[in-house]
């Protein structure tokens, strides 16, 4: 029952902070409340369209953020709230249309306004806007880590591999606790094969810093191979708990599904709220769990001629033990030497977390062929 006695402010309080609990139902409950005793106000309209589109009712959402645009067309809010319906139209240029009239409207300096709308461009997949969005806030604010952190995974998205590795890095100058830009220098690093800098930062963070399992299975196959680590070490038990907790809810169904939720238009994944997950890709995470065990036989050539036999393990033993140098070495060891030393020859990153990436990825660098 509505309450005569409560403001309009007193209503958009609280239905943002059912909003902010991911209570939608009952903050569009409350919105409609206050909006039967408060017709015109702006923040209520504001409230509904974005209720409306955490639910996915773009449509719905663009008639509320179009009636607020009615009451105040130059309400930065209202602006920013149809640009990003727009963007779920598929309506591209007119979002970016109203983002840059809020800019034209004086609003470069609003700090989390200007991350809200270039998040909006990062999602759907709009990257060079998003940059610019970015870089807006970087400039304004130069002491914001997010800002910086934000700027590094556009310029990734977009190829600018220095650029990202400056501004990641510039993140965590400003802010040495910032897990999302360290977990994504750490799997940049790591793709760059500079595996001891992406296991110096994988290092300084904490399990709970992990939204999936990508880069926590790189900090065990590093731990292991750099420190020698049994699988049951103390050291690794709490990256152990954390994947079996992020693969209680990983059962195919749900993998698939957020797979399609996550992924953007260029195939790279997404976390809609923390945009964390550039370079942590459940894709890769779902091919990590599945690719070792099996007792498949293949065949793999050397450039030189020669052929080995076996499964991926037995063919790296056989590469490992034809190396005179690695005769009395071990095949971990032997994986990450070679992938460095392919990287200098190839310039490509070859991964040497188990057997048949290790081959896979020195075929892909073409120091391989896989013949079947």
């Amino acid at each position: 029952m509505s309450d005569p006695f409560l403001s309009s402010d007193d209503y958009d309080e609280r239905a943002h902070q059912l909003y902010n609990e991911a209570r939608y139902d009952d903050a569009l409950e409350v919105l409609r409340e206050g909006l039967a005793l408060y017709p015109n106000a702006i923040e209520l309209h504001v409230g509904l369209g974005y209720a409306r589109l955490a639910r996915e009712e773009y449509a719905w959402a663009r008639g509320a953020f179009q009636e607020a645009m009615g009451l105040d067309p130059d309400h930065e809010d209202v602006i920013a709230g149809l640009g990003e319906v727009l963007l779920k139209f598929g309506e591209r240029a007119a979002a970016v249309s109203c983002f840059d009239r809020i800019l034209t409207l004086g609003f470069h300096d609003d700090h989390d306004l200007m991350l809200q709308v270039g998040r909006a461009l990062f999602r759907e997949g709009v990257l060079d806007h998003a940059r610019r969005f970015f870089e807006v806030v970087a400039t304004a604010h130069p002491e914001s880590a997010d800002a910086a952190a934000c700027v590094g995974y556009a310029a990734h998205r977009l190829a600018d591999e220095g650029g990202a590795l400056y501004w990641l890095r510039r993140a965590l100058e400003l802010d040495t606790t910032h897990g999302e830009s360290r977990v994504y220098l750490a799997n940049l690093l790591y793709d760059r094969g500079e595996y001891e800098a992406a296991l110096f930062h994988l290092e300084r963070t904490a399990p709970d810093e992990h939204f999936d399992g990508l880069a926590i299975w790189r900090l065990i196959e590093l731990k292991k191979t750099v420190y020698r680590l049994p699988d049951s070490d103390p050291e690794l038990v709490p990256w152990q708990r954390r994947l079996e907790d992020l693969a209680a809810v990983d059962d195919p169904d749900e993998l698939m599904l957020a797979e399609i939720e996550a992924t953007g238009p260029d195939g790279q994944v997404r976390d809609p709220s923390q945009l964390e997950l550039f370079g942590t890709l459940l894709t890769e995470l779902k091919g990590m769990r599945t690719r070792s065990g099996t007792g498949d036989v293949h065949r793999v050539s050397t450039l030189t001629g020669v052929t080995y036999v076996g499964t991926w393990d037995e063919i790296v033993w056989q590469m490992k033990d034809d190396a005179a140098e690695w005769i009395d070495g071990s095949v971990e060891d032997y994986m990450a030497a070679s992938a460095r030393r392919g990287r200098q020859q190839t310039g490509i990153a070859i991964p040497a977390t188990d057997p048949e990436s290790f081959i896979r990825g020195s075929a892909d660098a073409g120091l391989l062929r896989i013949l079947n």
